[in-house]
């Protein structure tokens, strides 16, 4: 697992070492159907208790170790903010389902902007120990349905290996998440290693020639895949297969033992001892890097330098692991002699201890103050705001409900996630129809304007008609979704922007306003330039029809993780939490939207003068909460710019 701990150190150049859990899974699959052939073979049977409690014995005493270390180490170090998701996680993982969980929230392994979960890297634990569970039975039944025929068994583990790879492809397209961490879909992974122990179960072995051959076109694969794959592979997908096979081909030539095969090089001493360490050194690597970023603060990454010193200090770590805690449980003849009930009791009980444990840390955390017991007097938003310098007792919304101070649309379905194409309805707000029709175009960058025109709406200034999208810029520009893995093929974004067009043309609003996040994830990998933003907006504003008048907001500023957790962690001092002007605010981007929106003959709007100062964007302005993540303003603060935005959206209608 030394590949992945420099990975998460960020290495440069080993920018595909996440594939290191792929090497470990053949392995696994390798290793475990080899001892349950032994078995079957030898003995015609197979002992489900004593087999699950010699597992149990190996994985979960330095896997709860960590865990209830980690649990009381994030109490001094995480944010308050965040100490409930710590809790969270701890609790899916003590009932070994962290990867469901992460799937099941989003969670975004390779491209990750807010602060990562500490217990992520369980999630290769959790298939794992599922994978435990459901291969032995599995293997058994098929092997007595093959009435014991090897090759008939191959057949079988084949099928399933093709089946589940099938998944893996098509899911890592349209759901990476699930595709990333479900069973379902890294079972094939677990498949091939098993093959290969079905290949060696008997006498037959490749040559020596064709195995030191096997051996060193395995390992390039894998060389290959640790140093050309990056964060934006579409992974797992048909690239997991690279690693994978060259583990395979690894193991395969390493089992004639070659002369001259990749076996010295594994055999090299150093190699040796971090093989014997990998699972210790895997378990302890990702809570000490992440623990220490939350030391510092998500705002301010840590340097490589530091990064590679904490993995470094990783090694004496995982052999102190290894040796007190994973090796003498794992070796130890009295454990191994307890009745397998025994063993299986102590690992529910285990399990136990660290759902309380977890269960303490969230009562810390609901117990911990979200404010000061001060509260400062609400006021309007002016130009050129201060940072209120605490977090005010009367904050809206309060810290633990920014995250879901989200416009209304999210609740009513007005505004599309990633998979939807379809117009969603009837999305007019209003109180008076016979007001100018005014309509919002856009991502979810314009998504959050909604409450300030919604404000307007319900005044009866305007009728409003919201058209967004999640990721889906109305600038007309090939994108990729950012996925919980990276980006993403995203066609549904220029069907669903070719409709919207399509739709506004056949039916033209007084108004169309038009805002975007200016920085979207490209189909290469990266972000557009300036002049190709500033190409792509102008490319939509000729699109639409010319008795509609445009407004083009103007992008906010980009918090890049969210200020909630810093300001949970310095109630007294609010503004160490405010945003550097010069890095948040992207004014190259803004000077081409105004560029764009005065070649089209459109009105433009920049807002930042409301959310910024000469020198710094504050967290919290007046009591209000100004960003709800690392992207997106509350909707208490986007309402709050809505005298604003009345008077841009007056001056665009003429």
């Amino acid at each position: 697992m030394g590949s992945v701990t420099l990975y998460h150190a960020h290495l440069p150049v080993l920018t595909g070492g996440y594939v290191g859990v792929d090497v470990f899974f053949v392995i696994s699959g390798f290793l475990i159907t080899s001892h349950l052939l032994r078995d079957v073979l030898t003995r015609g049977r197979l002992d489900f208790g004593r087999f699950y409690a010699r597992r149990a014995r190996r994985i979960l005493p330095a896997s709860f170790a960590v865990l209830l270390a980690t649990l009381v180490a994030a109490v001094f170090v995480v944010p308050p903010a965040q100490l409930r998701q710590v809790a969270h996680d701890a609790v899916m993982t003590a009932l070994y389902v962290p990867n469901w969980a992460y799937a099941a929230g989003g969670t975004d392994y390779l491209a990750q902007s807010d602060a990562p979960s500490l217990f992520q890297h369980y999630w290769s634990l959790g298939v794992e120990e599922q994978f435990y569970l459901v291969w032995p039975l599995l293997l058994v039944v098929a092997f007595a349905l093959v009435r014991r025929r090897k090759t008939r068994l191959a057949g079988v583990l084949g099928a399933i290996a093709v089946v589940s790879f099938l998944l893996c492809v098509v899911l890592t397209r349209t759901s990476e998440p699930w595709a990333f961490f479900g069973l379902h879909t890294r079972a094939w992974e677990f498949a091939a290693g098993g093959l290969v122990a079905l290949l060696l179960s008997g006498r037959w072995r490749l040559p020596r020639s064709a195995a030191t051959v096997a051996g060193w076109l395995g390992a390039a694969a894998l060389a290959w895949s640790l140093f050309a794959f990056t964060d934006a592979t579409e992974f797992p997908g048909a690239a997991a297969a690279v690693p994978v096979l060259g583990t395979a081909l690894v193991i395969l030539g390493g089992a004639s033992a070659p002369p001259h095969g990749p076996g010295a090089l594994l055999s090299w001493r150093p190699a040796v001892f971090l093989g014997e360490i990998s699972y210790s050194l895997y378990l302890v690597h990702w809570p000490v890097l992440t623990l220490a970023q939350a030391a510092v603060g998500a705002e301010h990454p840590l340097r490589i330098r530091y990064t590679l010193l904490l993995a470094v200090l990783c090694v004496p770590l995982a052999w102190v692991l290894y040796r007190y805690v994973e090796n003498p449980l794992r070796r130890s003849a009295r454990l191994s002699a307890l009745p397998a009930r025994t063993t299986l009791t102590s690992a529910l009980a285990g399990s136990l201890v660290a759902v309380v444990a977890a269960a303490g840390v969230f009562g810390i955390a609901v117990a911990a103050p979200t404010s000061t017991s001060r509260t400062v007097r609400p006021t309007a938003a002016t130009l050129s705001p201060d940072a209120t310098p605490f977090v005010p007792a009367n904050l809206q919304p309060a810290l633990d409900k920014a995250s879901t101070d989200n416009p209304a649309v999210y609740a009513d379905g007005c505004h599309l996630e990633f998979s939807s194409t379809a117009p969603p309805g009837d999305c007019r707000f209003g109180t008076n129809a016979a007001a100018p029709h005014v309509l919002l175009f856009g991502d979810s960058h314009a998504a959050q304007w909604f409450p300030a025109l919604d404000a307007l709406a319900d005044d009866g200034a305007i009728s409003l008609q919201s058209v967004t999208k999640s990721g889906c810029p109305a600038a007309s520009i090939s994108v990729d979704f950012t996925s919980q893995s990276g980006p993403i093929a995203y066609p549904q974004c220029e069907i669903w922007r070719d409709a919207m067009l399509k739709q506004i043309a056949a039916d033209p609003p007084q108004l169309i306003v038009l805002s975007d996040d200016s920085a979207p994830p490209l189909p290469d990998g990266g972000t557009p330039t300036a002049a190709q933003w500033q190409q792509a907006v102008a490319q939509t504003l000729s699109r639409l029809p010319q008795q509609s008048r445009v407004l083009v907001i103007g992008d906010t500023p980009l918090p890049g993780t969210p200020p909630s957790a810093c300001l949970s962690a310095h109630l007294d001092d609010a503004a160490s939490c405010a945003l550097p002007k010069a890095t948040a605010v992207r004014s190259d981007f803004i000077a081409a939207e105004r560029a764009a929106a005065k070649a089209a003959h459109a009105q433009f709007a920049d807002v930042d003068d409301y959310l910024c100062n000469d020198t710094s964007c504050p967290s919290i302005i007046s009591n209000r909460l100004v960003y709800r993540d690392g992207s997106h303003l509350t909707a208490t603060a986007a309402r709050s710019l809505a005298p604003e935005l009345g008077r841009a959206v007056r001056a665009a209608l003429g």
